[in-house]
């Protein structure tokens, strides 16, 4: 098991980092015009379904891109609403981010879809103090982080080192970490088609969390 793998594991032990028997293909900090629809028409495309770990101010930016999303039968998850450092903060300051989100999606959530389930919490960064994942947990949340990091964010990183790392490090439960954002825009979407044939072809079923 590389040291990358699991590095959210063994920093942030108070979150989920692996689930069952399936992969989850997750997706952080949108929903963004730009990029987020770009990949709704990947999964599509191959039949996918997807956990979007939104921020909640990018919901009440682009509430038709979120509505995008949640008509197209994706997991919607709380990300903050500001994409907010758990560390630099107070737990009160973070806990009413996170009802914030709440806020925002509510007050976006498309009308005649099933309904908003507020279950899936991802702290920006991995980062937060455990009084903070204590009080998430209060509100009904389960924590999930990763045990695959793209890094689709880090500017020097190919396509070809995400999907050898993909390759490499997935198993069974296995948490994908991507960005819909502007950032990981290039890298993230030209990997993305190519890390789901992949585990198509490796005989992975994917799922929502």
């Amino acid at each position: 098991m590389g040291v990358l793998k699991n590095i959210a594991q063994r920093l942030y032990p108070c979150g989920t980092c692996r689930v069952g028997k399936a992969v989850y293909l997750t997706f952080d900090d949108g929903p963004i015009p730009e990029v987020t629809p770009k990949v709704l028409e990947i999964l599509s495309r191959y039949g996918v379904k997807a956990t979007f770990f939104m921020v909640g101010e990018n919901i009440d930016k682009h509430p038709d891109v979120f509505a995008q999303v949640v008509k197209a039968g994706h997991s919607i998850a709380n990300h903050t609403y500001n994409h907010m450092k758990g560390w630099r903060v107070s737990t009160a300051k973070y806990i009413a981010n996170v009802r914030k989100w709440e806020e925002a999606a509510k007050r976006n959530y498309p009308a005649g879809c099933p309904p908003l389930v507020l279950s899936r919490f991802r702290p920006p960064y991995g980062r937060t103090w455990v009084w903070q994942r204590k009080a998430v947990k209060k509100l009904g949340y389960e924590i999930y982080l990763w045990d695959v990091l793209t890094r689709d964010y880090n500017r020097s990183r190919t396509p070809e080192a995400m999907l050898r790392q993909i390759q490499r490090q997935t198993r069974p439960g296995s948490i994908i970490n991507f960005h819909d954002s502007i950032k990981s825009n290039d890298r993230m979407l030209e990997v993305l088609p190519k890390a789901i044939e992949w585990l198509q072809k490796e005989g992975y079923e994917l799922a929502t969390l």
